[in-house]
């Protein structure tokens, strides 16, 4: 599409899933390669729900960067703000899984983070075009770790207030991509305080404030809309204008958690793309809009990888009736 609503700047790359739950990285004996990276996922996610998006990244010059590519083309997602690098690989990242599905980030391989090709995102070759008629900025904050990535994502900050986009902020905190974490809590803070929205998990809330309170997290910030603190299977703690409360989670059968966060994401914007007020004044919208959230994040848990599980506008719909049921 030429004129998407939503744009996700960030990382594009494979999760090489191990295969055998409960074994740490040396233990696994295969890897299955899925599509992911926070902004690509959320990105795919949104078109699946209806709503337009563009990925713009960097990626190698390399097969599974075109792979990559052509995955997102395939769902539809613009990619006109990917860029490709000479030399610099995509980037592949091993996951190990527990025996219940959840994940952790086991490293890069025979690679260091600042190697990859994602960290090489310019600002200057950031297509300004596609911030004119967009409404929304996603944005995660792996790439602050790295110089030339930290300015493309600062750049596309001060494109979005230019062309006065909703900027939603995910935190996605993964220390494995950074080269230095000492300086990964000041750089973060200052992105959120761009925020319209911010979304954290329950364990970066924490990490970065001490507390897990959506609304105490809003009380610390001056220009922001809401917050959303996702609880894993308890649900999510929000705080949207003046409406907030706990929706607790969709009891599912969890066959791997990765990419659930993202599709959350994908479902509340969907929600605030039809009720952009309504959202911040009425309680029943904001609950509704949580519920549908936790509702998207909840079915991506049910299949292996992130855009392979994510579901459809219909597939969504369709589940919520059933659980009302």
């Amino acid at each position: 599409m030429s004129n998407p609503q939503i744009l996700c700047v960030g990382e594009i790359l494979f999760d090489c899933l191990a295969d055998q739950l409960g074994r740490d990285l040396k233990q696994v004996s295969s890897w299955t390669n899925y599509p992911g990276g926070a902004p690509a996922n959320v990105a795919s996610a949104l078109m699946k729900l209806g709503l337009s998006a563009a990925f713009i990244g960097c990626v190698g010059e390399d097969n599974i960067g075109d792979e990559l590519v052509n995955v997102l083309q395939e769902i539809g997602v613009n990619t006109r703000g990917i860029q490709r690098h000479p030399t610099a690989p995509t980037r592949k990242v091993y996951v190990t899984r527990s025996l219940t599905g959840e994940r952790h980030f086991a490293g890069f391989g025979n690679f260091k983070t600042e190697e990859f090709a994602d960290t090489k995102l310019e600002a200057e070759k950031l297509e300004e075009s596609l911030f004119i008629k967009a409404k929304y900025l996603v944005i995660g904050t792996l790439l602050l770790g790295h110089s030339r990535s930290k300015k493309a994502i600062f750049k596309a900050i001060e494109l979005a207030k230019k062309y006065n986009l909703t900027i939603v902020v995910d935190v996605n905190w993964r220390p494995v991509f950074w080269q230095n974490i000492e300086i990964a809590k000041p750089l973060i803070m200052e992105v959120l305080k761009e925020a319209d929205f911010i979304k954290l998990s329950q364990e970066e809330a924490i990490w970065l404030f001490n507390l897990e309170d959506a609304q105490k997290i809003y009380s610390q910030f001056s220009k922001i809309q809401g917050v959303l603190v996702t609880l894993g299977e308890k649900g999510c703690n929000y705080y949207l204008g003046k409406n907030n409360g706990i929706v607790e989670a969709f009891p599912v059968n969890v066959i791997d958690t990765t990419g659930a966060g993202d599709s959350f994401v994908a479902g509340f914007l969907s929600q605030h793309c039809l009720h952009p007020e309504k959202i911040l004044t009425d309680t029943e919208t904001a609950k509704k809009s949580i519920i549908y959230s936790n509702a998207v994040g909840a079915l991506t848990t049910t299949k292996p990888g992130a855009i392979a599980a994510q579901p459809s506008k219909k597939t969504v719909e369709m589940w919520l009736k059933k659980q009302e049921n």
